[in-house]
Parts: structure tokens; sequence; C-alpha cells
């Protein structure tokens, strides 16, 4: 009989060793970390998908557990792949207005970005316009079962912006009082394992 499975995708600078941690909230699965280079959502397609559909044959069900932007990742290289659970932390659910807001802090017009091409802000992040284009030409269409975890004092993300989309799909929202966009705390992670196992 074929066990059950589960996936962890990192976030950005985060790496697959993280899902060791998950391990001993599912005692009865196979957890494995998926391993990525992708940065863009159309390069995750080809890096998600044959690992995806290996793992997804060899096991009954697939609970998948993604991160950041590597849940904005999966949103768009697994939709329509079959699902049974999925857990967002802190997921990037409103790319557009994210790169928005980057160019707002960075004085960036969008006139300027599309004559451009690529611009490098003082942080060191690169705003493109490929990635802005494709990104308003491909909003993430997800149907599986979804749970997301929100950090009260997530600034990539607005609470409001999470729970449009959570209403749009259908998935719950819990939100850590003073979380961030990155739980790594023994106090955040201690509140996310609550969160999962619940």
């Amino acid at each position: 009989m074929k066990k059950q499975g589960v996936i962890y995708i990192h976030g950005q600078n985060g790496s697959p060793q993280e899902a060791a941690h998950y391990a001993p909230l599912f005692p009865a699965c196979d957890v494995v970390g998926l391993p990525y280079r992708a940065a863009a959502p159309w390069e995750a397609a080809a890096e998600f998908r044959p690992f995806f559909d290996a793992f997804r044959a060899a096991h009954s069900q697939i609970i998948l557990i993604a991160n950041s932007i590597g849940a904005y990742f999966a949103m768009h290289a697994l939709s329509g792949r079959r699902v049974e659970r999925a857990y967002f932390i802190s997921p990037i659910v409103d790319m557009e207005r994210l790169i928005a807001s980057m160019m707002c802090e960075n004085g960036v017009t969008e006139a300027r970005l599309r004559a451009e091409g690529t611009i490098r802000t003082p942080g060191g992040a690169v705003l493109s316009w490929e990635y802005l284009s494709w990104v308003r030409a491909h909003p993430p269409e997800w149907r599986a079962p979804t749970s997301i975890l929100y950090g009260e004092r997530d600034t990539l993300q607005s609470e409001e912006t999470v729970r449009a989309f959570a209403a749009r799909i259908g998935a719950g929202v819990t939100v850590m009082a003073g979380g961030e966009h990155y739980f790594h705390t023994p106090e955040q992670m201690a509140f996310l394992d609550g969160w999962i196992l619940r």
C-alpha cells in the first residue's frame, strides 16, 4: 500500500533541507523538500512538475507545504495537479501588488521599467518588465483545499490582500499576533506546528 507524501517548497533564500522540520509532524508520511533554482514562475513549472509527478505516482495522497514565494510558484506550476491538502505559510498571493509596491518605494515608474526592461534597486532586488507583464497575464488559479498562515507583522503582503485571495479560493486564514513574514523564532515555529496539527 502506498504511503502519503508531503512535499515542502521553500521560500527565497530557503532550502529543501527545511523539510526536516515537518517530518515529526507527519510521522506516517514520506516528507521531502523540493529542490529548485527557479527565479520566476514560468521557470518553476519546468522544475516542479516532473518532481511532483514522480512523487505523486509513488504515494496515495499528497500534502503540500509551501512558504512565501514557494507558494506563489507552486500555485502556477502545480495548478491542476491533484493535491489533497495544502498549507501555505506567508504566501505571496498578489505578486503584481508586491512589484508595484517595490516600484513605488524605489521611485520607478511603469514607463521607465518598460523602457529599460530591468532595473536593479539599491537594495539589490531586480525589477523586471517581463516578470510584471507575465504576472499580469497569469493570475494564480488554485483549487486544492488550502489553509493559510499569516504573520500580523508581514511587510510583503497585507492581511487584507491575503484574506481577499483566501475568500476567492475558499481557504482558511490563521493570523499569528506579532508574527512576521519569515516564521523562524521558537515561538513562531511552535505556533506554526500547532496550526498544522490542529
